[in-house]
């Protein structure tokens, strides 16, 4: 089977509209991923897990976790919708849009976001679990403090990004954003000192 060129890949893009759809379902799903591992990683934290092996286990478990999700609920919600909008299309033309570029379009439409909505939180996830690889260089308290740092940086970063889409101020959205993440750890610690 021969492969699309750039240039039709760029047109389905186009057709299917995918830009806008990505962008929403990247920023959704790496700030779940964030979240999530930040939550890990405060748990972590305060019932005082001592094991880098453990940590990198939990976090990378629950960052696959997630990516698994993400892939098969945006693909299969993702194909449902497309084929249902295909099959409107088809009934108001009264002709079959089978073997269309329509149809590709719509079918790498629904790859492309699947990939997206299961990579962006495990991308996101790893990342801040990324100082755990360097066991044997710091202590585990430090390791904590770098993963908390590249959790609220990407948070940060996450919110500047939207700001960028939605056109309002960038450092207050990445202030906003920022937000959860403190909210994270304050619960993290109200459970700590309510199980001790």
């Amino acid at each position: 089977m021969k492969l699309p060129s750039i240039r039709t890949l760029r047109e389905y893009h186009r057709i299917a509209r995918v830009g806008e759809i990505v962008r929403r379902y990247f920023a959704l799903n790496a700030f779940d991923g964030v979240l999530t591992i930040l939550g890990v990683l405060v748990g972590s934290y305060f019932a005082n897990v001592h094991s880098t092996g453990s940590i990198i286990t939990l976090g990378f478990t629950a960052s696959f976790a997630m990516g698994l999700s993400g892939f098969y609920g945006a693909y299969m919600t993702e194909h449902a919708e497309r084929r249902r909008a295909l099959a409107e299309l088809e009934k108001s033309t009264l002709s079959s849009l089978e073997d269309t570029e329509i149809q590709r379009a719509s079918t790498y439409a629904t790859v492309v976001v699947s990939f997206v909505d299961g990579a962006s939180p495990f991308a996101a996830a790893a990342i801040a679990i990324s100082p755990f690889f360097f066991g044997s260089s710091f202590d585990i308290k430090s390791e904590f403090y770098a993963a908390f740092a590249l959790a609220f940086a990407e948070l940060f970063g996450l919110g500047v990004f939207l700001g960028v889409v939605s056109r309002e101020r960038i450092v207050y959205s990445g202030i906003k954003m920022v937000t959860a993440g403190v909210l994270c750890m304050v619960v993290g610690y109200l459970l700590r000192g309510a199980a001790a």
